[in-house]
């Protein structure tokens, strides 16, 4: 993937985002399609226990751990795919898991039966797309051509 394939989250996107959880202290976080890593670092600013970033482009994983690294110990890069991570993973279930695929991005509904088995009791998955896209949501906010999608267990 290439530095112009990169949509990070507009801070518009990810303000409201944030307003919306309200509360993430002491909560286990996966960012899936970490990109920059903002999601997963503004997570560790606001008291996150523990965040996980998942971003299968190595330079950008190398990117978001030295970033993170200045706000917390509290997290792990994971430079692998997404699903693959997903499929994978056995440890404690995440109490919020956000995911920002490419635009482009093909497997949206293995993407959510896998995020939504991962997620502890009581827990969010929110995926981040375009507003061309529904996916029977619990809950949707739209922001222009973007969309959060909230799924909660």
């Amino acid at each position: 993937m290439k530095e112009k394939d990169l949509r990070p989250t507009s801070s518009k996107v990810r303000q409201a985002l944030f307003n919306i959880l309200y509360d993430v202290s002491g909560e286990r976080f996966l960012d899936l399609f970490a990109g920059t890593g903002e999601i997963g670092i503004t997570a560790l600013k606001k008291g996150a226990e523990f965040v996980y970033f998942v971003e299968k482009n190595r330079k950008r994983a190398e990117d978001i751990k030295k970033k993170a690294s200045k706000f917390s110990k509290n997290f792990k890069v994971v430079p692998v795919d997404a699903l693959k991570f997903l499929k994978t993973y056995k440890d404690q279930p995440f109490d919020i898991i956000f995911a920002d695929p490419p635009y482009n991005y093909k497997d949206y509904d293995k993407l959510i039966d896998m995020a939504l088995k991962k997620l502890a009791d009581g827990g969010v998955f929110i995926l981040e797309h375009r507003s061309n896209k529904h996916f029977g949501a619990d809950e949707e906010r739209k922001y222009g051509d973007t969309v959060l999608s909230f799924w909660r267990k």
